[in-house]
């Protein structure tokens, strides 16, 4: 009976924060331009991008929450920054962005709010910061919500923006994180009062932040599968799936988790792997992995995320793989539940699956996808774009990266078009309302004034004559 007493006080505070940011957001809007929102967009970014703190950030996120490693946090914290500032630098979202005298539609951006951001431990610096950026070009405040073990890293991260914002003469209320300690009940309030939830992380927090009753931007889960073909360069591959797989230790959504190889090129591709430090564990011990990766149905917190000597001391193999091993390539042909190396694994082993040909490895890619991952991303090494094509075509996906190392290609790339992010929506196929990376267009709205122009209603015939003529009438 007491409990609605008990938490009543978290939901005021929330309440309150979020009263804070609201009447902040009011006054940014109103004194806004342009370059007011670009200025906030860049302190917040320089935040986040001066070494000295990006330094800092990087070694406490490593601290409190025991994922990835400090240099790759490094560079990720500083390269999705700056190609994201990249991206929004002649972005247009204060006042008039377009203007039509064809339609007569003049298109103006209008801020949404305050936006709730839900953001998860394994970039408890970098997500953050790419949310607060976007929601400052667009003219918002913004309240994050860490997961537990990124409070540390938030709150540092919003102590360099605020010190950035008082050079400028900028509220601090327009940056705002739920207060420690978190909770649940913290976190649904924010997500209930805010104008829109932003949610990147565990598929419950999806799943809340989509059930909210707030319009929500979340995205699905990843499982990455790439395929290798006939055609690939194989030591270009595997040293491109080194590369994406032991980045930070494996915590990004985009990490490759299983390859399928075309037999015809199969012990080749192992053997390249080989020489870039990829161990392969034969399908008859997989059962070996399995039961140290998941020694109680949940992943084993020693293994995950970890530099390649802790987790192979987690997994038993310290002493059966060679001494330069980065990674390791279990071989298996299981999917779905009863085969969690089918699944997502947040460390340093991929599965290693055989086709005996592409269209067998397609149908693998998509039987994995389906099980886990769907809509997220898949990747395939090739020499025949047609290929791209087709699984673009077929497989449940948005984004097939080609010839690319995985986890640096899929959330934006200085050599590829894709918008910088960290939040890969999933289309439906995730359960997710966009098909996008999350970008600054997701942090605004617009008004539309709508004017009379030229009539411009067709005859039935210029719609309907050539089915007419097929069909008949």
């Amino acid at each position: 009976m007491n409990a609605p007493n008990d938490i009543a006080p978290e939901i005021a505070e929330i309440d309150r924060i979020v009263a804070e940011a609201r009447q902040a957001q009011i006054a940014f809007e109103a004194s806004g331009s342009q370059a007011l929102y670009d200025k906030a967009a860049l302190a917040a970014g320089w935040a986040i991008m001066e070494p000295a703190r990006n330094q800092m950030l990087a070694e406490l996120a490593v601290e409190t929450t025991g994922l990835g490693n400090v240099p790759d946090k490094i560079t990720k914290n500083h390269r999705k920054t700056l190609g994201l500032l990249r991206d929004i630098a002649e972005a247009k979202t204060y006042g008039v962005i377009s203007d039509d005298p064809e339609t007569g539609i003049t298109e103006i951006a209008r801020p949404i709010g305050v936006i709730g951001a839900v953001v998860p431990s394994t970039n408890p610096a970098a997500t953050p910061a790419n949310n607060i950026i976007n929601a400052l070009k667009g003219g918002n405040a913004i309240i994050v919500a860490p997961s537990p073990k990124g409070v540390a890293s938030c709150e540092l991260l919003l102590s360099y923006i605020h010190t950035e914002f008082d050079k400028l003469g900028l509220d601090r209320n327009l940056v705002q994180m739920i207060p420690a300690p978190g909770s649940k009940a913290k976190t649904q309030r924010l997500m209930e009062a805010c104008d829109r939830v932003i949610c990147t992380g565990s598929q419950n927090n999806v799943h809340r932040a989509q059930s909210c009753g707030t319009p929500a931007v979340a995205v699905g889960a990843g499982n990455v599968t790439v395929i290798v073909d006939e055609t690939a360069d194989l030591v270009g591959a595997a040293a491109k799936i080194k590369a994406s797989k032991c980045f930070d230790n494996a915590t990004s959504c985009s990490s490759e988790n299983a390859v399928v190889v075309v037999d015809a090129v199969y012990d080749d591709f192992v053997a390249a792997m080989a020489d870039e430090g990829g161990a392969l564990v034969p399908a008859s011990d997989a059962g070996g992995i399995v039961a140290r990766l998941w020694p109680d149905g949940h992943l084993n917190r020693s293994a995950i995320a970890q530099d390649a000597d802790k987790m192979l001391e987690a997994l038993g193999m310290a002493d059966k793989v060679p001494g330069d091993t980065r990674f390791l390539a279990v071989e298996t042909d299981g999917i779905g539940p009863d085969h969690p190396l089918s699944g997502e694994k947040l460390s340093r082993v991929l599965a290693l699956y055989r086709a005996p040909d592409f269209e067998t490895a397609k149908a693998l890619a998509t039987h994995i996808l389906e099980h886990q991952g769907a809509g997220h991303s898949v990747g395939i090494h090739t020499s025949d774009d047609n290929r791209a094509v087709q699984l673009g075509c077929d497989l449940p996906t948005c984004r097939v990266i080609v010839n690319q190392a995985h986890t640096f290609a899929t959330g934006g790339s200085f050599t590829n078009g894709m918008p910088f992010s960290l939040s890969m929506g999933c289309g439906s196929w995730g359960g997710n309302s966009i098909d996008t990376n999350l970008h600054w267009r997701h942090f605004v709205q617009t008004t539309k004034i709508v004017r009379e122009i030229a009539p411009r209603e067709p005859e039935l015939d210029e719609i309907f004559g050539q089915y007419w003529a097929e069909a008949g009438r």
